[in-house]
């Protein structure tokens, strides 16, 4: 997947790394000369410019991206950001930081897909939060290996079958299951999988995207999940 984000401070770039970890493509957009240099230094892509500025944000090709997260310390620009993102079709979250005032809220969340208070959350969150949908990251367990929570959907390939019948890859694990809204336990071969079903797996990077097509389908997506 593809992700562009506004913002390239502290929050900015502990997202794009841990996406960009996880395999997915980040370009970031940062105004301030400095911030940028650091970013370019670290290996990652940027557009040097206001990112609450359309003509910027056309050089991150907005077509392409499959979501927008507004990252920066300036509500009024991570707003005007996710909007020109929303007219691209992007998925948008938006950062407010923990100081914000119940009012503010009301008025920007029906706006974007989702807010965000970094500070609180952490960049595992933030992440969850740009992909969206039925899968979500629980923490990264080691530089090749995430835990990662899948929720059994209509489409899953996996619906009505047997947990026995779950064939993994070879650097994947089941660790857990849950029925809905059920504490997780440790996994019964012979429990069927329902809708809303919890699996929690143990993967390498590398194997994130068989597993994903294997329990939710191609179309699976994450979702947010407080982290590290």
């Amino acid at each position: 997947m593809r992700f562009v984000i506004v913002g390239a401070g502290r929050v900015g770039i502990r997202t794009a790394r841990v996406l960009q970890e996880s395999g997915h493509d980040v370009v970031l957009i940062e105004q301030d000369e400095g911030a940028a240099e650091r970013a370019r230094t670290a290996g990652f892509e940027v557009i040097e410019g206001d990112g609450a500025i359309e003509t910027i944000l056309d050089e991150a090709d907005l077509d392409a991206a499959d979501a927008l997260g507004a990252l920066t310390g300036d509500l009024n620009d991570n707003f005007v950001a996710c909007m020109i993102g929303k007219e691209h079709g992007c998925r948008t979250v938006m950062r407010i930081d923990e100081d914000y005032r119940e009012e503010i809220y009301r008025r920007y969340a029906s706006d974007v897909d989702e807010v965000i208070y970094p500070e609180r959350l952490g960049a595992i969150a933030a992440k969850n939060a740009l992909l969206g949908g039925n899968i979500r990251a629980v923490a990264d367990i080691a530089q090749n290996l995430q835990l990662v929570e899948f929720i059994i959907t209509e489409s899953s390939p996996m619906h009505g079958y047997t947990l026995s019948e779950l064939e993994l890859p070879a650097n994947a694990k089941l660790m857990a299951h849950g029925k809905g809204e059920s504490a997780l336990t440790i996994p019964n071969p012979d429990e069927t999988l329902e809708l809303g079903d919890h699996l929690v797996i143990l993967a390498d990077f590398d194997t994130l995207a068989d597993v994903r097509s294997i329990v939710v389908g191609e179309s699976g997506r994450a979702t947010a999940l407080g982290g590290a």
